[in-house]
């Protein structure tokens, strides 16, 4: 899976205790954050590191409830004080109307704490129907401008209307995000296959996506064991669905949100598609599927993509911290989940029969046994 120490980390203590936020977030949030958990407890236990301290924190419609808005201040407050974060998915086209024009509470937080970096595997597992059965790649994608208007104001929104006939977007791109993001990613190539590929459409879009363009391929040059070439947006939709364990990419933000989709369901299923936000301090775990809220309460949601993000995050904090034993326990999230799904222990949405409780509990027997 995926490095996370491609994102330079800071040095710390091996295994000194933890204290990380849980934010359960809407829908089956109250299913799968819980059982991942659950889930990051064994791990943690199983390879003899410190229990870890969760600080649950509202947000989504509870924090409507309790606070009266779905991201409270005292919850972004907290947040500072931790070592990272497991968010669940949050249902914000369902928040009353005052609430709709905002950030998502998932936006809020990437952009109060600037976490630009979202690293988005896809990998094929035995046992899953894959559209592509050697999927194995990551997507880095640039999280904080780019073409999500949401992203690239100080104060309102990059959209707007001049008229009530007209509507208009603004795309933001800074050689500094672009040459940050360059960075995360060729640390990671090097890590993995000594590839990557950038993602742009500098045949329509020449100074915009020209400038990330430029801006990686100058990065790259600092890195002589990393390989460097180019595709199209369009063009890379096409190689992925034909041969998408070719590649490792690096992307502005809206390219790198609907290719990480398209490569996740790819992979069998966005169900276990992982992420991760961070950046060179903090890190937030982070599934990329929704919050599935016709299915939410009924024990069927599937919890693989959480889990894994969250050993995504145990992985971060094991190179910020130098705490092999976080990268041990990371290892053997990752192993009982894939031995789990191989063994034809799965949740509806796979073609399984497992609901998320049954799911869970053989995770975590799996993760006994090593």
């Amino acid at each position: 899976m995926t490095p996370p120490s491609a994102i330079t980390p800071e040095s710390g203590h091996a295994g000194t205790s933890l204290r990380l936020g849980l934010l359960v977030g809407d829908g089956i949030g109250h299913e799968i954050v819980p059982d991942t958990r659950r889930v990051v407890d064994t791990a943690v236990s199983a390879v003899g590191h410190d229990a870890i301290a969760w600080v649950e924190l509202p947000i989504g419609f509870d924090a409507i409830d309790s606070h009266g808005t779905p991201i409270p201040e005292e919850t972004l407050a907290a947040l500072q004080g931790l070592d990272g974060w497991v968010l669940g998915p949050h249902d914000s086209a369902a928040y009353p109307e005052q609430f709709r024009g905002d950030l998502t509470p998932g936006g809020t937080i990437r952009k109060r704490f600037g976490l630009f970096a979202n690293i988005r595997p896809a990998r094929a597992h035995a046992g899953v129907a894959a559209t592509v059965p050697d999927m194995d790649l990551v997507i880095v994608r640039e999280n904080t401008e780019g073409f999500y208007a949401d992203r690239n104001m100080h104060v309102g929104s990059g959209e707007f209307m001049p008229t009530p006939d007209v509507a208009m977007a603004v795309a933001v791109f800074t050689r500094r995000a672009c040459e940050r993001i360059a960075h995360t990613a060729c640390r990671l190539a090097g890590q993995r296959r000594g590839r990557v590929t950038v993602v742009h459409k500098t045949n329509v879009l020449a100074l915009t996506t020209g400038l990330f363009l430029e801006a990686v391929t100058d990065v790259a040059r600092g890195y002589p064991g990393v390989r460097v070439d180019a595709e199209h947006v369009d063009a890379m939709a096409a190689h992925l669905v034909r041969r998408g364990g070719d590649f490792d990419v690096v992307t502005e933000n809206m390219f790198g949100d609907i290719l990480s989709d398209l490569a996740g369901e790819l992979s069998g299923s966005l169900g276990t598609a992982p992420s991760l936000n961070a950046s060179a301090t903090q890190a937030m775990a982070q599934a990329a599927h929704g919050a599935a809220p016709d299915i939410a309460g009924r024990n069927r949601a599937n919890p693989t993509a959480m889990m894994l993000s969250a050993a995504m995050l145990l992985d971060w904090l094991a190179d910020r911290r130098t705490d092999p034993l976080l990268a041990r326990a990371a290892e053997r999230i990752r192993r009982a989940v894939a031995d789990t799904l191989a063994a034809g222990v799965a949740t509806a949405d796979l073609g399984g029969l497992a609901s998320t409780a049954e799911f869970t509990e053989t995770v975590g027997a799996r993760i006994l046994r090593r």
